[in-house]
């Protein structure tokens, strides 16, 4: 099924190359293109969807955690200890910076803590030695379990022309990575790359599908001969005691694509979605890829009702948000106020046995929390994804740094101030109180003298008449000066006047009864 959703303020942000993290049915949204602004130093936001509206809020890191610049294009994946542990986290490895240079760091991103209002996330930058593969982006990676050990493979992608081969007009022209595969050993902080007489061409933007010890590499495109492979490569990792050992197999049945997007759907079955079969021709055709016992079948399966835009596109994008659904955007018409705005879709695709959990799978593709009812709360324009004073003024391709001197000091001013003699609001353990709060207390303006501004929680207000007084235009006292200003509040009473009405209809009617009756009377004199 096809659903297009709407998209709030600076949606401008969800640009091709973006990625999808899903941390227990929640989506988060990384890769944006520019810079983070001051408004979101992290650059990770929660996607919330509800009744066809996409909201983004900004995500939390943890004070330990380095600094994760947003890339597009990188390879990333799920990474667990074992291939049976519930706790898992994110492998991020290569990418394009804002700046458009190339990432060879590899980042390890998790989850620490949630609540309803607020989730907090650790990204540690992971040194490797050994083989270490060059900066690239386009390319994949997967973990692979052989024997109860765990390894990541990586493996295409494309980077730029080495310095020495550089030249004036194609200074940053892009060529194919080797067609090596990369072991990487998270444990020891290891890399070994392998050269297999199989893979001849380097591909990049290809889809990598990974089962137990087993890879499989479908697709891509080489720029050296201007091809999408139709080739299925089978990578094989056997992980013994000594050295692994990698095999690699060409398949039949491949598809010629590239910049397609895979969803799972069950255990063992995959949906491939969208891609290009050549650079002006989409991939209108969807298939489903079933991998069991060591073997793998893709067949044809029925696509939803493309709509007309979609159809006519030249472009589209997307990334799969997991348990079923991909994300997919279009560019928006030439007449758009917005010249980059883009429209979007949620694709749900369903499997052999998804029937009986279909209520489940709305639910996690529609996020809706059931962790606190309160979060359903409509949220303040000013507490939204929003930069403020910088919002009518926010542009993707500023690559203006984010500088934490740039950041105002409100240890004393601002928010954390001392409102009242009550007052235990604390920047240090500060925590939501209200639906409407992301990482800062609401407040409220006093009208008493010049006025001043009190938080709402110290004045002991409801998130009900919260909300109603920062949308009615009416006078507000804190609890200080309400006694004070109690006289302002009673409106004073009017005196009406009575007039007395004219009435000149009467004054008519007697005039010409007093002339009828002198005629009258000349009248009979005469006779």
């Amino acid at each position: 099924s096809l659903q297009m959703i709407s998209a709030v303020s600076n949606s401008s942000l969800l640009q091709p190359g973006f990625s999808l993290l899903n941390f227990d049915g929640h989506v988060f949204f990384f890769g944006q293109k520019g810079w983070p602004k001051r408004s979101c130093p992290t650059g990770v936001f929660l996607l919330d969807i509800k009744q066809h509206e996409l909201k983004m809020k900004p995500a939390f890191f943890s004070k330990d955690s380095c600094y994760l610049p947003p890339l597009r294009y990188p390879a990333l994946c799920m990474f667990r200890s074992n291939a049976k542990s519930d706790e898992y986290q994110y492998i991020i490895h290569g990418g394009k910076t804002p700046n458009n240079d190339l990432s060879d760091k590899i980042y390890l991103m998790s989850l620490v803590s949630k609540n309803s209002k607020k989730m907090v996330f650790r990204c540690i930058e992971k040194d490797l030695g050994g083989d270490v593969p060059e900066a690239r982006y386009g390319h994949t990676i997967n973990v692979v379990h052989s024997q109860g050990k765990s390894m990541s493979v990586i493996f295409g992608g494309r980077s730029y022309t080495p310095l020495a081969q550089r030249t004036t007009e194609k200074w940053n022209s892009v060529v194919d990575c080797l067609p090596s595969v990369f072991l990487v050993d998270f444990e020891f902080g290891c890399c070994t790359s392998y050269i297999l007489p199989e893979l001849q061409d380097g591909l990049s933007f290809h889809v990598s599908i990974a089962r137990d010890d087993t890879i499989y590499i479908l697709g891509g495109h080489s720029l050296q001969n201007n091809t999408r492979c139709p080739n299925l490569y089978k990578l094989k990792v056997d992980l013994p005691l000594g050295s692994p050992a990698v095999t690699c197999t060409i398949l039949p049945g491949g598809i010629s694509v590239s910049s397609a997007i895979v969803t799972q759907i069950s255990d063992t079955e995959f949906v491939l979605v969208g891609g290009y079969h050549s650079d002006n021709q989409k991939r209108l055709v969807c298939n489903t890829i079933v991998l069991e016992d060591s073997k793998i079948e893709i067949v044809e399966r029925a696509s939803p009702e493309w709509t007309p835009d979609i159809k006519h596109c030249r472009i589209w994008f997307g990334c799969d948000m997991g348990k079923g659904s991909v994300l997919l955007g279009i560019p928006g018409a030439n007449k758009q106020l917005i010249s980059d705005a883009n429209y979007f879709y949620i694709l749900r695709c369903k499997g052999a046995e998804e029937d009986k959990e279909e209520e489940l799978t709305t639910q996690i593709c529609s996020q809706t929390s059931s962790d606190d009812p309160g979060d359903s709360t409509p949220f303040e324009d000013s507490e939204e994804f929003c930069f403020s004073a910088e919002a009518n003024t926010f542009d993707i391709d500023d690559t203006d740094t984010y500088n934490e001197d740039d950041e105002d000091d409100e240890s004393e001013t601002g928010y954390w101030i001392t409102c009242s003699a009550s007052c235990n609001i604390d920047i240090n353990s500060w925590v939501p109180f209200y639906s409407t709060e992301l990482n800062k207390p609401a407040m409220i303006l006093c009208s008493s003298g010049a006025g001043h501004w009190v938080h709402a929680q110290c004045m002991d207000l409801s998130e009900t008449m919260l909300l109603r007084l920062s949308e009615a235009n009416v006078k507000y006292f804190c609890n200080k000066h309400v006694d004070l200003n109690k006289g302002l509040q009673t409106p004073q009473k009017v005196v009406h006047l009575k007039k007395q009405p004219m009435k000149p209809l009467r004054k008519k009617k007697t005039m010409k009864l007093a002339t009828s009756t002198k005629k009258s009377f000349l009248r009979r004199l005469f006779e």
